[in-house]
Order: structure tokens, then C-alpha cells, then sequence
């Protein structure tokens, strides 16, 4: 795992040197518990009543069980056109299978970022029998002329993402840029996807582009943003889209998600594994995938 010092004087941790406003927290929601693939127990919060979308993300799922019935089935093969998917592993281990040619195992805090484009079919199975399996998938939007690019696979191992150390606060950069390090992740629009551990009560502060939607997730102990908002376990936070994120880990520390991403400002359809402009597009994949027009299903 590559590491570095955070730099106080830029600003990404600690209280002094700043100048600009706090990002607000707009909105706290929770989520909902729902099961996808061949049931696999998860908690869906991008995506859910409460928050449809937040545009470029369509949907963030977390899924964490130690019981193989709520995991073993897995994901089997289905397509998906028109936005990425990216998978990351905190612990457990998935097979990856696509319709053209890619293959890979995700492993603990490894990532998995698949531009879906003009239409792919693939599988997501456990290579596991027992055993914690816990991670994340998000899906990010593609702009209406990226929705048909050729399909596209990062497989990004563990040691390949950057870990930012310093005073209590360790931050994995996934996507985008913090400082000077900057995330293995090739992004298609905008993005960054921070992995942040806050020991009891250090500090983190970041900036993200004004303009840019983005959100926090906390997945363990909680955090209290800059303009005083405390957010807890298993809750997803919506950040305002001008000033610094600020936080505080709580007394017991904390594990949160920050991403944040350029919003596309387009129409969105939406038809079950598709993501189009207008319905009509949404009809057309679903009739592509039909007539076998996407690669031959894995196996």
C-alpha cells in the first residue's frame, strides 16, 4: 500500500490554514433493506425513496453479512448499458466474469470500476463458503455521448490504491485527486472517491470542486460535519455543492465515504439494468440484449 503525509498547509486535515466555507450537509437519510442478484441481502441507499438519484450517482448499495445464505447465491450474469458500476471490497471475495473477456477477483479493499457503455453481460459470484462479505457498488451516469462507448474494466488490487497518513486520520484516494496523490481509478466524468478512517475526534477537510454534487457515507462510528451536523453509522449524508468538507470523527473514530462527482444535467431513463436519456433508448437495449446484439452471456 503507497502512503504519504497529509499537508496541513493545503488544507486536507486539521484546523488551520483555512479559508473557505464549510460545505453544509443538506440532507441525512438512511436507506433501505432490500436483496438484489439471486438474493443477496444488502442495504440500498442511493436509489431508494428517499433519494432516487444524485446526479451523476443512480444508486449505492452496501452489503455486509457473515452468513453465506444471504451472499452464496450471488450475482449471476446480467447486462447492464449506459454508466459504470464500481465495486469496492472491504472484506470477502468475488469473481468477476464478463461478456467480453474480463475477468477478476475482488479481494479485501480491492476495487472493481466497469464501464458498462454500449452494453455488457456479466457476473459477480462469492469465492467464499463462510465468512464476513462486506462492500459497497455505486453506479455512476454516463453523459449521452458516452452511454454507447466500448466496455471497459479497472481491476485495482489493494496495494495499487494510495493511502494519505496523517495526526489520527488515514484516507485510501479510490478516484479524483486529494493534495498531491491522486486515485488509480480512470474516470470517465469528474469524480473522486475517498476511503477516510478518522481516529477518535482528528480531523479531516478537504476541497471538492463547487458545482459538484457529493455525499458522505459513514460506515462505521460517526463523524460531525463543519456546520454541526452529527451523521451516524449506516446513514448517507448529501453534502451542499459549495465550500470544504470538514469533519470530526466521533469519540470512537470513525470509516466514511466521501464522493462527490460533476454533475451531467441530462434526462435519465431508467429501465431495470439500463440507463438511457429517453424511454425509447431504454426499449432499444432491452430489445439489443434480446436479440443477442450484447456478447454471449458468461458462464
Amino acid at each position: 500500500m503507497r502512503s504519504s503525509s497529509l499537508n496541513r498547509k493545503r488544507g486536507l486535515t486539521g484546523k488551520s490554514g483555512l479559508s473557505k466555507s464549510t460545505r453544509p450537509i443538506t440532507s441525512v437519510i438512511e436507506g433501505i433493506q432490500t436483496s438484489d442478484g439471486a438474493g443477496v441481502k444488502l442495504k440500498r441507499i442511493i436509489g431508494s425513496p428517499e433519494l432516487d438519484t444524485l446526479d451523476p450517482f443512480l444508486l449505492l448499495d452496501e452489503f455486509k453479512n457473515d452468513d453465506p445464505k444471504a451472499y452464496g447465491s450471488g450475482f449471476p450474469s446480467h447486462p447492464h448499458r449506459g454508466f459504470e458500476t464500481v465495486t469496492y471490497m472491504l472484506h470477502g471475495n468475488f469473481r468477476h466474469k464478463d461478456s467480453v473477456g474480463n475477468e477478476g477477483l475482488l479481494t479485501d479493499g480491492s476495487v472493481q470500476w466497469m464501464t458498462a457503455g454500449r452494453g455488457v453481460i456479466h457476473s459477480e459470484m462469492p469465492e467464499q463458503t463462510e465468512g464476513l462479505v462486506w462492500g459497497f457498488q455505486l453506479w455512476i451516469n454516463l453523459p449521452k455521448k458516452l452511454k454507447m462507448v466500448e466496455p471497459a474494466y479497472q481491476d485495482i488490487p489493494s496495494d495499487a490504491i494510495p493511502e494519505i497518513v496523517r495526526d489520527g486520520t488515514t484516507v485510501k484516494v479510490i478516484a479524483g485527486k486529494l493534495g498531491e496523490q491522486e486515485g488509480p481509478a480512470q474516470t470517465k466524468i469528474g469524480a473522486l472517491y475517498l476511503d477516510i478512517y478518522l481516529q477518535g475526534e482528528s480531523d479531516f477537510v478537504a476541497p471538492i470542486p463547487e458545482g459538484w454534487n457529493g455525499f458522505l457515507y459513514v460506515y462505521e462510528g460517526s463523524v460531525e460535519s463543519g456546520d454541526g451536523t452529527t451523521v451516524g453509522t449506516g446513514h448517507l449524508a448529501v453534502l451542499g455543492m459549495e465550500g470544504e468538507v470538514r469533519l470530526t470523527g466521533g469519540s470512537s473514530g470513525s470509516r466514511t465515504l466521501l464522493v462527490a462527482g460533476e454533475p451531467i444535467n441530462e434526462p435519465i431513463a431508467r429501465g431495470g439494468p439500463f440507463v438511457m436519456n429517453t424511454r425509447g433508448e431504454v426499449l432499444q437495449a432491452f430489445e439489443d440484449y434480446q436479440n443477442g446484439v450484447f456478447d454471449k452471456a458468461v458462464s
